[in-house]
């Protein structure tokens, strides 16, 4: 799945694409490294070399990177989620790609190894100037200039040039500089492909494009809100579709609107108020695709859904603290909860969403489950053929435990 390359504009026609960070994680212990499987893919879509935003991510995690260009292998020491990665590459691309004055990434780095610094130059707007080399990054392309990244226009460009040599006598083209022939024919093939419709629905269409250019600049100012004021309007607009009774199938445009406010994670905790009450256990099945799109493989997110829960069980505190155990089990049956992550709730009672003393008793109730949870996984761990027949046994007693406090 591709991504817009600035994920703060929203149009769907937006021209530059790249694909999604595909992340795996390899070894255990001190061993354990985070794979970025298609980083020379991602690289090649902002025009640069794989190894610096791969660098990037070591300078802002305070982790080793390794290379390994032949084999296609990029690597980041320690265990990080694809998502986490995909946000970080979001700060490499504003600081390294794209344009500061036209946000285009249609831009290249000219590294001057005696002055030490890094130009900049955009194909789209003409923009010519110089990097802030005060991150760490800098230090690196300075070292390793992106001389590979523009192998193969330099190819091009080479092969044109010896045609033009050809077939010019005094070989004056051999004498040009490295500007981009290619991308200002490019340039000039959009400019005549917008002056050759001037027909009344041309114009139209032109005119609800830069309509919508206009709203997504407006959009954009947003990002700049503080977190509060953005999850207030995440808020209004599930809000809103909930009372317009569209938010059944309204689960993809919420999470667009999520991404959108940079506010993902905290998400299934506005969620849960909304969407949620007593009946939470028929509106997980209700819902569930709506909090998949936030929650898998985003553990953050699933603890939020966690506070959402522990909110839910103060306002409906009768109906919902002796189901506590049946809930958690719905919830990770339905794979909105991983089983970590209930662990790592269990061990700890806060205080952050209800007081000190309902979180006791929620965390007591949650008892029988955790326990369950804890034991389903050393049964499996020694299992044989008879592990299925288990696990039925296992869900039946745990069922009836939930109710007589076993």
């Amino acid at each position: 799945m591709s991504v817009n390359v600035n994920r703060s504009v929203l149009d769907q026609f937006y021209r530059y694409k790249m694909p999604r960070i595909i992340a795996k994680v390899e070894g255990k212990g001190n061993g354990i490294k985070t794979v970025i499987v298609n980083m020379t893919d991602v690289a090649k879509s902002l025009n640069r070399p794989p190894t610096y935003p791969t660098k990037f991510f070591g300078c802002e995690l305070g982790a080793q990177t390794q290379f390994d260009a032949k084999n296609d292998r990029f690597i980041v020491n320690g265990s990080h989620e694809a998502n986490k990665l995909q946000d970080m590459l979001d700060g490499f691309i504003r600081k390294f790609v794209l344009c500061p004055e036209c946000d285009n990434p249609e831009t290249d780095l000219h590294i001057n190894a005696k002055k030490q610094t890094i130009g900049n130059s955009c194909k789209a707007c003409g923009y010519r100037g110089m990097l802030d080399t005060r991150h760490k990054l800098c230090t690196f392309i300075l070292r390793n200039p992106p001389e590979d990244t523009g192998s193969a226009k330099k190819k091009e460009k080479k092969s044109k040039k010896k045609d033009k040599e050809n077939s010019s006598s005094d070989g004056e083209a051999a004498n040009h500089n490295d500007i981009d022939a290619p991308d200002a024919v490019d340039r000039d093939d959009d400019d005549e492909d917008w002056a050759e419709e001037t027909t009344e629905e041309a114009q139209q269409r032109r005119m609800e494009e830069i309509s919508t250019h206009a709203k997504n600049l407006t959009l954009s100012e947003d990002l700049e809100k503080p977190l509060e004021e953005r999850v207030n309007l995440f808020y209004n607009f599930v809000k809103q579709k909930k009372e317009d009774g569209a938010v059944d199938f309204s689960d993809k445009e919420i999470l667009a609107e999520a991404e959108r406010l940079d506010v993902k994670d905290t998400a299934p905790l506005i969620l849960t108020e909304l969407l949620m009450d007593e009946n939470i256990r028929d509106q997980i099945k209700k819902y569930k695709r709506h909090f998949l799109r936030f929650t898998h493989n985003n553990k953050k997110a699933q603890k939020y859904l966690l506070g959402g829960f522990e909110c839910l069980v103060k306002l409906h505190q009768s109906q919902l603290l002796p189901r506590v155990p049946l809930v958690l089990k719905d919830l990770y049956d339905a794979d909105l909860l991983e089983e970590d992550v209930i662990l790592a709730w269990a061990e700890k009672v806060s205080k952050k969403y209800v007081s000190k003393e309902l979180a006791k008793e929620i965390h007591a109730k949650a008892a029988p489950f955790v326990k369950w949870l804890k034991e389903a996984e050393e049964e499996s761990e020694g299992s044989g053929a008879d592990e299925e027949e288990d696990e039925d046994n296992v869900e039946v007693m745990t069922y009836h435990s939930f109710y007589i406090g076993v």
